[in-house]
C-alpha cells in the first residue's frame, strides 16, 4: 500500500538524514509546531473587527502596494491564480481574485482575515518565506498539510524602512505548478513586485530625504539609502544595510553618505572631504575650472595643485 502524504511528512520530519529546505520546514512544522500533517479543519479567520484593525495598523503598506496588488492580478489573474499581501505574521490583509474563483479560495482559506503562517498551517508559501525571509515556492506536496496538496503558493518577503520584515507576497493556484514555464514567470513576477513594494514604501517614509542607489541590485532586491539636506544618511533598505554593512534592522545612526558610499582607501578624512568638494564644484561648473575655483573661494592655480594632489581629474 502506497503511503500517504502525512505519513511521508512524519517519516521524512523525523529521519536524522539531512534533507532539503522544505523537509527542514516540515520538522519544524512537525516538532516545533507540534502540528499534525494530516490535520483536516481548515484554518480560522479574524472577526472583522480584528481585521479592520490588522488593516488599520498597515494603512500605509496598504495604500502603497495597492497600485502593484493590481497590475500583478492583470498577469495572472485570468489563469486562476489568487493575490494575497499578508502582515508579517502571515495573516491576510489584502486580496485580489476573480469573483468566480473567490469561493474555492475562501474555503480553503486564502483570503482576508485568514492566518497562513508556518507555526499554524505549517510549511506552505506565505509560512515559509516569513519563516525564512526569503522567496520561496511551496508546489503541491511540498505543503506540510493534506489538505493543502493541491496547491501551489509562490511567494516573496517584503522589507519595511526599518530593515524588518512586515509582510509577504503571495499568489496562489490550484493550475500552476513550479515545473510549469508559466509558473516561473510568476515566480519572477511575484519577486519584482514585492521589491516595487518595498522601494515605494521606503521613498514614502523619508519624503523630504533624497534617495539614492547605494549598491548594484540584486534581482528584485532594493538597495536605496535615504539622505537628509546635511548629507547624512538615515534610512537604508534590508539590501543596502547588508551591502554597506549596516545593522540588519533598526534606526540608523546618522552618518555622512560620502562615508558609505565612496570605496575605501588610504585617503585622510580632511582629504577626502576636500576631494569631494572639489568634486562637486567642478561637476556644478560642467567642469569648467575657472568657475568652479570661484565657488570655492580659491584662486584658479590652487585649484589645480589641489586637483592634482588629490587625484581629480578633469572632465
Amino acid at each position: 500500500m502506497a503511503k500517504s502524504h502525512a505519513d511521508i511528512v512524519a517519516e521524512q520530519s523525523l529521519s536524522n538524514r539531512a534533507g532539503s529546505a522544505v523537509v527542514s520546514s516540515w520538522r519544524r512544522s512537525l516538532m516545533k509546531y507540534g502540528l499534525d500533517p494530516a490535520e483536516t479543519r481548515p484554518p480560522e479567520r479574524l472577526s472583522e473587527a480584528e481585521l479592520t484593525a490588522r488593516r488599520q495598523a498597515h494603512a500605509l503598506l496598504l495604500d502603497i502596494a495597492a497600485p502593484p496588488l493590481d497590475q500583478l492580478f492583470e498577469l495572472v489573474g485570468l489563469t486562476g491564480c489568487n493575490v494575497l499581501l499578508t502582515d508579517a505574521e502571515g495573516m491576510v490583509i489584502a486580496q485580489r481574485v476573480r469573483d468566480g474563483d473567490a469561493g474555492q479560495f475562501r474555503d480553503w482559506g486564502l483570503s482576508e482575515g485568514f492566518d497562513w503562517a508556518e507555526s499554524a498551517q505549517g510549511t506552505n508559501g506565505i509560512g515559509t518565506c516569513l519563516a525564512e525571509g526569503r522567496a520561496v515556492t511551496i508546489d503541491r506536496d511540498q505543503h506540510f498539510h493534506t489538505r493543502n496538496t493541491a496547491m501551489s503558493c509562490m511567494d516573496a518577503p517584503i522589507w519595511g524602512p526599518n530593515g524588518q520584515l512586515i509582510a509577504a507576497l503571495d499568489v496562489s493556484s490550484v493550475r500552476v505548478g513550479k515545473t510549469d514555464h508559466y509558473g516561473r514567470l510568476i515566480e519572477a513576477q511575484v519577486v519584482q513586485t514585492a521589491a516595487t513594494i518595498e522601494a515605494m514604501l521606503f521613498r514614502a517614509s523619508f519624503p523630504d530625504a533624497r534617495i539614492v542607489v547605494a549598491h548594484a541590485e540584486a534581482f528584485g532586491s532594493p538597495a536605496l539609502i535615504a539622505v537628509d539636506k546635511d548629507d547624512l544618511t538615515i534610512g537604508a533598505t534590508r539590501s543596502a544595510r547588508k551591502a554597506l554593512g549596516l545593522t540588519r534592522e533598526g534606526e540608523l545612526r546618522p552618518r555622512p553618505a560620502v562615508d558609505l558610499l565612496l570605496r575605501e582607501d588610504d585617503m585622510g578624512g580632511f582629504d577626502k572631504g576636500e576631494r569631494t568638494a572639489i568634486a562637486r564644484a567642478l561637476a556644478r561648473s560642467d567642469g569648467n575650472v575657472t568657475a568652479a575655483a570661484r565657488a570655492l573661494g580659491i584662486g584658479r592655480a590652487t585649484l589645480y595643485r589641489r586637483m592634482a594632489r588629490l587625484g581629480v581629474a578633469q572632465k
